[in-house]
């Protein structure tokens, strides 16, 4: 949110009641400026605030597995790399990906791992057309 050059950046938002809000992040402070036009005296929000805001979503972190999988009659085998949603965890993969790939006719063989963002890039060239295809 803010920019690379470190400076301020304003931001507006629609909220689920439908106002429209605007606020300015940098450094790790939120300046809530209350609705668009309104007037209100803005607010800070603390650091451990929008900390706690966004908890969740860093609980969340991505998460991938790489796996290999077969058809029968004839024979095909492939590797592939797959998102993993909820608990980050070779049986949580093994799990969802039984289920995506037997949709396409294919037998999953075995998880070999899971892994976050970093990984990616390392194993796009090598999965191919099955990079985040199921």
């Amino acid at each position: 949110m803010i920019s690379q050059d470190g400076k301020k950046r304003l931001c507006h938002s629609i909220t689920g009641d439908g106002y429209a809000i605007a606020i300015t992040i940098t450094s790790g402070v939120i300046e809530y400026h209350g609705t668009v036009g309104s007037g209100e005296r803005m607010k800070t929000l603390s650091f451990s605030f929008m900390a706690l805001m966004l908890s969740a979503t860093l609980a969340q972190a991505a998460c991938f597995a790489d796996y290999k999988a077969k058809q029968d009659n004839p024979l095909r085998l492939h590797y592939g790399v797959v998102e993993v949603r909820g608990d980050c965890s070779v049986g949580s993969a093994e799990g969802q990906l039984r289920d995506r790939l037997a949709g396409s006719g294919w037998q999953l063989l075995n998880v070999l791992g899971v892994f976050d963002n970093a990984g990616l890039d390392e194993r796009k060239d090598s999965a191919g057309d099955f990079f985040l295809r199921y």
